[in-house]
């Protein structure tokens, strides 16, 4: 099969970036990226950039540049994150030989450390500040999260890609229906403007100031879906002090929603539900063969499928709130 980056050959992407104004000094350096293809660059004045090309079918361009629109939003409001650049005329999402892409000034920084409070304190800030901003407003154009329609929907494509034996099929279908019925149990309260991806690999920094990347995943859904991807799985009792610090530096920006708690799990087991079907979703893509090579393996499945029946234990019995 064709797949959507087949076609954006090196030179397309220098001519992509020379038709915004910016010359590359070299040749640009791919990134770590599998849903787009991101590089990095020097410019012939010596500025450092990102640029992003979105995978083709994925989003709308009204859903990009809503994103877009965000993140100026949320720079204007003082809260540290990346916006594209705006370029031609004040446009930060254009064009080119069927791609749609963008500018970003590179954004220097590693990731915070779990262990150091004081890089828990400020990434509590930064997004208890991200929020503060975030619920002024809502996304005409974004998904909105959706706990039982998009765990079904998920499964569905597992269960139909071809990729299980039968007896993974059925273990696979019994433990996605159980945790289906306990996802129609949860309650989500309010939505508000969310990251979406909250995880360390989309937050940049040093010392204790950091700053949020990539919001390709924005989407309206609960406050907590942008801070329970910086706990550990497992026992809460390995990830309580941790969540407290996070707690007493989003506090200094907004309330901390106590209540949303509970959903910390129904998230997590969404997200594991998803993740799978999203790989084999994009298997045609050279990308992921590359990146996720065990996923073609049986003993992926039965270890997925171990993991997931360990959620649906873990979401009929509400210990780790206790």
């Amino acid at each position: 099969m064709t797949h959507a980056f087949s076609a954006l050959s090196p030179s397309t992407i220098v001519g992509a970036i020379e038709s915004v104004g910016v010359y590359p000094a070299g040749e640009p350096f791919a990134l770590n990226s599998y849903e787009n293809r991101v590089l990095m660059l020097r410019d012939d004045s010596g500025g450092r950039w990102v640029v992003k090309f979105y995978r083709p079918g994925r989003w709308t361009a009204a859903a990009i540049q809503e994103e877009h629109d965000y993140l100026h939003e949320l720079r204007a409001a003082g809260v540290s994150v990346a916006p594209p650049a705006r370029l031609n005329s004040g446009q930060t999402l254009h064009r080119f030989a069927g791609f749609a892409f963008a500018l970003f000034p590179q954004q220097p920084g590693q990731a915070p450390e779990l262990d150091n409070p004081a890089h828990l304190f400020a990434l509590g800030e930064v997004i208890g500040r991200l929020h503060k901003t975030a619920e002024q407003g809502e996304f005409a154009h974004r998904p909105r999260l959706a706990l039982v329609e998009d765990t079904v929907r998920a499964s569905a494509s597992v269960l139909a890609s071809g990729w299980l034996s039968k007896q993974q099929r059925r273990a696979y279908q019994s433990v996605t229906e159980g945790l289906t019925q306990a996802l129609a149990e949860v309650a989500v309260p309010n939505m508000l403007r969310c990251h979406g991806d909250c995880h360390l690999g989309n937050i940049l920094g040093r010392e204790d100031a950091f700053t949020l990347v990539d919001f390709d995943d924005c989407l309206m859904a609960p406050a907590i879906q942008d801070i329970w991807m910086l706990l550990p799985t497992g026992d809460p009792d390995a990830w309580r002090a941790q969540l407290s610090e996070v707690c007493e530096g989003y506090a200094q920006e907004r309330r901390f929603p106590d209540e949303e708690l509970a959903l910390i799990e129904p998230l997590r087991s969404y997200r594991m539900v998803r993740h799978s079907a999203w790989i084999i979703a994009r298997w045609s893509d050279p990308a992921f063969p590359r990146a996720f090579p065990w996923v073609g393996e049986c003993g992926y499945w039965d270890s997925h499928i171990r993991q997931l029946e360990q959620q649906r234990v873990r979401l009929a019995s509400p210990r780790w709130l206790a």
